[in-house]
Order: C-alpha cells, then structure tokens, then sequence
C-alpha cells in the first residue's frame, strides 16, 4: 500500500505528549498518529473502512 506523505507541524508540548503515549504503547510516533486519525474516524462515522 502506498501511503501519503505530509508534513506535520506540533507544538513541541503536544509532541512530546504523543511520544511518551506512542512509546507506553510500543508504537511509532508516526504509526501512534495514523492510529489516533484512524480511530477518531471510525468514532465520528467518517470513515469507510472496516477495521
């Protein structure tokens, strides 16, 4: 699967927040976003997948 590319812009407080919750649950940053994005999807009835 291909996926995008984007940069991404935080403040440096929210970024350290997200790294400490991606570390606790043995993510990636990256792959801790991608979950959070996809999740608040599915919970707003925004997304098309099934997963």
């Amino acid at each position: 699967m291909d996926k995008k590319k984007i940069l991404l812009r935080l403040d440096p407080k929210l970024h350290a927040a997200l790294k400490k919750w991606a570390d606790d649950d043995f993510r990636s940053l990256n792959s801790h976003i991608e979950f959070l994005l996809k999740k608040s999807l599915r919970d707003n009835r925004r997304s098309n997948e099934d997963e």
